[in-house]
């Protein structure tokens, strides 16, 4: 399975059976995560967490808090595609899978700035 990544005329792909999506909120600027699968139809979210609460970022009822972060499960049918903005007030989105973090801007190799990032199934 793969992941293609879209912005500012620039395509990339990744092999990828699953990740994480990380990103500080601009107003809390507490870390949010969530966990995604690559299907054959689109990109499914399993999982997520977030580091605290406020301005928007309440977790759901059922989130229960184990080690400083607020986790819940999801279930939604896969995505065709997700649509990443940046206000550029609390840095880049973040992509992490087998071990290692990345940048949008170092997936992509150019700085990403406030363009919009499409990831999609390829």
């Amino acid at each position: 399975m793969s992941v293609c990544f879209a912005s500012a005329g620039v395509i990339k792909a990744l092999q990828l059976a699953a990740f994480t999506l990380v990103w500080t909120h601009s107003v809390e600027k507490i870390d949010w995560q969530e966990d995604w699968r690559v299907m054959p139809d689109g990109l499914q979210i399993v999982a997520a967490r977030v580091k605290g609460t406020g301005a928007g970022m309440e977790p759901p009822p059922e989130a229960r808090l184990v080690d400083g972060w607020w986790r819940w499960t999801l279930q939604r049918p896969p995505q065709r595609e997700l649509v990443l903005g940046n206000s550029g007030a609390a840095g880049e989105w973040r992509l992490c899978a087998e071990g290692s973090c990345r940048t949008l801007s170092d997936i992509l190799g150019h700085p990403v700035g406030r363009h919009v990032t499409v990831l999609s199934h390829c």
